[in-house]
């Protein structure tokens, strides 16, 4: 086998044994949740701009949406995959869910963008400030 081969199907294997330890959610999003609430509570936007980072934030959720249900079908295709011993398809499972995962963080990332743009500079200030203590 060569290396390169060999590297792809230890990396999947990884991956799959990372998916397989996710078959309970993660309260990921309640907590994702929470920090925007109380971010935007401590930037003390106006009406306008609250009412347009809650369409920002609708529109994150609604494009994120099917991917995350892709992922969902995944991660169940990989467990099965796993416990068949199919490396070729644990492999293009890896693959596409990667992929899947840079699409849902493009799509999280320009929302946030846009959400950034509407803040006027003290409030960015904030924002930074607040990301900072969070991290």
């Amino acid at each position: 086998m060569r290396p390169y081969l060999v590297r792809f199907t230890v990396l999947g294997a990884m991956a799959a044994t990372m998916a397989l330890a996710q078959t309970t959610p993660a309260p990921a999003a309640p907590a994702r949740n929470d920090f925007r609430r109380e971010m935007i509570q401590a930037l003390d936007l106006t009406a306008a701009q609250k009412q347009q980072a809650k369409t920002i934030f609708q529109n994150i959720h609604q494009q994120a949406q099917p991917l995350a249900m892709q992922l969902k079908q995944d991660r169940q295709s990989l467990k099965a995959a796993v416990q068949a011993g199919d490396t070729a398809q644990i492999q293009q499972l890896s693959t596409a869910m990667g992929t899947l995962h840079g699409q849902v963080l493009g799509i999280r990332s320009a929302g946030m963008a846009q959400f950034y743009a509407l803040l006027t500079p003290d409030q960015k200030t904030k924002a930074a400030q607040f990301k900072q203590n969070d991290e």
